[in-house]
């Protein structure tokens, strides 16, 4: 206890200097608004360092439980994404096929892009107006198609232009074919909606659904085999109850198209 009372008769003025200043800087932030929120200011900057490093510390501690939900949850992701691009390749792989066919299909033609400059899809016999002609190529009985299917065939020819019967007229028989089966019949428009034709001669004994796809069947001079025209939305029989006159939904949308291409031959 003396060394104590030594060491601090050997310091007090050391000890009075320092208690004086302390007392100073307590009145001073106390009764001075600047110098206070100064200090205020000052100390809440080096508790919110302070604060920083420990919250660091703790997540360090903790670093591999969080880690472990980490990649827990990483798994589940995994699975969930998996299931997904199942889910979505089951339910484009028709679709995918149909695009890589014609795609394969279109690829071995010789092609001549042309621009629609007339059309109608109001009338019993719609018709189709191109800029393309003679001069370019393009003859009668040739067929047209846009990237998603079948629009129609050349009818008559000038030199620069061309009338082109859509699949949208009375007068339009192509010969099509269903997809994998191989059964065949003529795709006729009976003037309903422009979305919709109907396919004739299909026999009773043919296996067809709903979603089959329907395409060229190569049987005409205008169009090769396997072009896309279109989907059954509906098996139905016809007048005669002699066959089956399925309803399909046209790929190539006639009122929306600007854009097309005259078959001109094969490579």
């Amino acid at each position: 206890m003396r060394v104590i009372f030594d060491w601090i008769d050997r310091n007090l003025h050391t000890l009075t200097f320092v208690l004086l200043e302390c007392v100073s800087f307590v009145l001073l932030f106390q009764f001075n608004s600047y110098h206070g929120s100064l200090w205020f200011t000052s100390a809440n900057s080096v508790v919110s360092t302070i604060r920083g490093w420990e919250a660091e510390a703790i997540s360090y501690v903790h670093l591999g439980t969080e880690n472990r939900i980490l990649t827990e949850r990483n798994v589940i992701l995994q699975m969930q994404l998996s299931r997904l691009r199942e889910q979505l390749k089951e339910a484009t792989r028709d679709s995918s096929l149909t695009e890589r066919l014609m795609a394969e299909r279109l690829d071995s033609l010789r092609m001549l892009d042309a621009r629609v400059i007339g059309n109608s899809i109001t009338k019993r016999d719609n018709f189709i107006t191109i800029d393309r002609g003679s001069r370019d190529g393009v003859r009668p009985e040739m067929g047209v198609v846009t990237g998603t299917g079948v629009v129609g065939i050349v009818s008559q020819v000038s030199g620069h232009s061309a009338l082109v019967i859509p699949v949208l007229n009375s007068k339009c028989r192509i010969s099509c074919r269903l997809r994998g089966s191989g059964y065949f019949g003529y795709l006729h428009w009976d003037g309903g909606s422009p979305l919709i034709a109907l396919l004739n001669d299909i026999p009773r004994h043919a296996v067809l659904k709903k979603g089959d796809a329907v395409e060229t069947s190569g049987y005409s001079s205008s169009f090769p085999e396997g072009i896309f025209v279109g989907r059954i939305l509906q098996v139905r029989n016809s007048s005669d109850g002699q066959s089956y006159e399925p309803v399909i939904v046209l790929s190539a949308d006639l009122a929306k198209v600007r854009n097309v291409s005259v078959i001109l031959g094969k490579r």
